[in-house]
């Protein structure tokens, strides 16, 4: 028997769609922080940030999944996730809520020859909306 917690789902904006991610994976939900840039480093690398004396590198999300860019703005938050001994900020558009989806109401990704989908592990369905649910050890690899 699987865990309760197993089926929460921390929800967040991206260019209007919703996007989960396992709650087990998230640390924090931060406000923006000013961060360090670092030379060289991948566009969607935004730099590094001090979060209670840990060094963190922050991604933008919308850039790490080839979307348009957008101004970071007051709703904008770092979503500070860790997999795999992997410790990293998450730049969203806005963090919205913790829900619970269960297993039957996710379903697969459509499968497509040129893979560009395997950072979605699937797609989670509410009474309301569909969720983006994402494969965090492929949003974090380089």
């Amino acid at each position: 028997m699987s865990s309760a917690i197993d089926n929460k789902y921390v929800i967040f904006t991206l260019d209007k769609e919703y996007y989960g991610i396992p709650i087990d994976n998230v640390i924090s939900i931060e406000k923006m922080l000013k961060a360090t840039r670092i030379p060289n480093g991948p566009k969607y690398l935004k730099g590094v940030i001090n979060l209670r004396g840990e060094v963190i590198p922050l991604i933008d999300l919308r850039q790490k999944l080839n979307m348009s860019l957008k101004e970071i703005d007051k709703n904008s938050r770092i979503i500070v996730v860790t997999n795999e001994d992997i410790v990293a900020g998450l730049i969203v558009d806005s963090s919205s809520e913790v829900i619970e989806i269960h297993e039957e109401d996710i379903d697969e990704v459509p499968s497509n020859e040129n893979n560009n989908l395997s950072y979605i592990y699937g797609i989670g369905k509410t009474k309301d909306r569909l969720i983006i649910l994402l494969e965090l050890s492929k949003v974090l690899e380089n």
